[in-house]
């Protein structure tokens, strides 16, 4: 097993500066910990080029579950990130480093069958601490497991790993069943993946259905240990740098593009992630949070529609806590906010991240209400909406929303561009996607497309998109 040292800036420690820079800022998201290091694994005896490891895999998880800091961490000096699992036995494993070229920093790589050290040290001046690193190998499964769980999860935490993998499974069920009855043939094909030390997930995807264009549901539950930086909980000591922190994390993400332009796209992610106390503080606490959200992106407006499925989701926060839906709906629109364009992705739903000020199991029944309404927020406008006949325009109007869709992917989702900066597996980290979108330079001149005229159903989206609106 390799042992990485990492060098880490002292000034660098809580600037935030470049970590706002890139968009995250107010999401309520700790930004304290320094540069890390990305670490991919590589079978014995391969001399160059990342292969197709756990550590990717673990990676393409995370993307789809939408976890994001504090697993990435962005200062002047150096820009890296690092995914470690220290507690699998298997030690048969070299490592090589992967980073952004930087002037302010020097980066020796090796790649081993032996255990070897790998040293990102920066020119100011700076302190040390080991850090072990490795990742097992997925392997592809036949039929889909009971649990992904590991028999050793105590039962402090075991119960709630137990029960919200159990609703991520059930509400993948529930959605791709819906989604194959609307489009009357198509049918979604699977992939099943575990690792040996626990841990795994079902990728289902659906493409080129009658109704669908693509749609992708996929759940995972991964174990890993997290670099000390990433750790939440900060100790009694300020300057104290705990070891590394053992971390649980499962999800449900699921993205859905219909074919007609008047039927809206739909993204859905709910997770649930848990830290043990680090290996050299066994006195600090276990730390654990819940994600997630439901938003709505059509290229047409029918105000039916839109009321239709933000009344659901106040109907479900509104059986925990009235305060959930406005703030979780504002969250939702401050999240996908297109900087560069000036405009949300879509009309909104709720959104919400590191939620641990309420009671664990009120918030895991919340997060079970929010999945299991996806169904009925959703399927009603595809039905009402899936077999509208419509233009040309009609069509280039949606490609062009697509485009927004896109940009927003890729540029500002933390997802996403994680996994695009770290090396993960990229079936998985685009699958989000959809597969046909369009950009045309100056198009307004043609058919007033990004421009559309005042008053017309393309103005009223871009309107609710740069203005939000309050539906229900």
């Amino acid at each position: 097993m390799d042992d990485v040292i990492v060098n880490d800036d002292d000034k660098d420690d809580g600037d935030d500066d470049a970590a706002d820079a890139d968009g995250d800022a107010g999401d309520g998201i700790n930004r304290d910990p320094p540069p890390l290091i990305i670490l991919s694994t590589h079978e014995a005896g391969t001399s160059s080029g990342p292969s197709a490891s756990g550590y990717e895999t673990i990676l393409a998880s995370l993307d789809m579950m939408s976890l994001k800091p504090p697993f990435l961490r962005r200062t002047a000096s150096i820009t890296v990130a690092m995914l470690t699992a220290t507690t699998f036995p298997s030690t048969n494993c070299g490592g090589s480093v992967r980073s952004w070229s930087n002037p302010d920093s020097s980066i020796t790589s090796l790649t081993t069958t032996t255990p070897s050290s790998v040293t990102i040290r920066s020119r100011r001046a700076s302190r040390s601490h080991p850090v072990r690193a490795m990742i097992e190998k997925e392997r592809a499964e036949t039929q889909r497991p009971d649990t992904f769980l590991r028999e050793t999860d105590d039962n402090s935490s075991g119960d709630v790993r137990a029960s919200f993998e159990k609703m991520i499974r059930e509400a993948q069920h529930s959605v791709c069943s819906a989604i194959e009855a609307v489009d009357g043939g198509g049918k979604f094909k699977e992939d099943v993946w575990s690792r040996p030390g626990g841990g795994g997930g079902i990728s289902r995807v659906l493409q080129d259905g009658a109704v669908w264009e693509k749609a992708g549901v996929n759940v995972s539950v991964v174990y890993g240990v997290m670099p000390p930086e990433a750790y939440r909980a900060a100790t009694a000591n300020g300057n104290a740098k705990p070891g590394p922190v053992p971390f649980f994390a499962a999800g449900i993400s699921s993205v859905l593009h219909p074919k007609n332009p008047f039927a809206p796209t739909l993204h859905f992610n709910y997770r649930y992630f848990e830290t043990d106390a680090p290996k050299d503080a066994p006195g600090a606490p276990r730390d654990w949070w819940f994600g997630g959200g439901t938003d709505l992106t059509p290229a047409y407006i029918f105000e039916e529609d839109v009321k239709h499925f933000h009344s659901v989701q106040k109907s479900a926060c509104d059986k925990f806590n009235p305060s959930f839906y406005p703030r979780f709906k504002k969250w939702c629109d401050d999240y996908f906010y297109i900087k560069h364009r000036d405009e949300r992705r879509g009309l909104g739903g709720i959104f919400f991240d590191d939620l641990n000020d309420y009671d664990q199991q009120m918030l895991l029944s919340f997060a079970t209400e929010c999945a299991g309404s996806v169904v009925a927020a959703y399927i009603p406008i595809i039905e009402r909406r899936k077999d509208t006949p419509f233009t040309d325009q009609h069509k280039a109007w949606q490609q062009l929303r697509r485009g927004r869709y896109v940009e927003f992917n890729l540029v500002y989702d933390r997802g996403t561009t994680f996994g695009l900066k770290t090396g993960g597996r990229i079936e998985s980290i685009l699958v989000s996607l959809p597969l046909t979108a369009r950009w045309e330079y100056d198009h307004h001149d043609a058919l007033r497309m990004q421009q559309p005229e005042e008053g017309s159903e393309e103005w009223k989206l871009l309107d609710a998109c740069i203005n939000p609106k309050e539906w229900v």
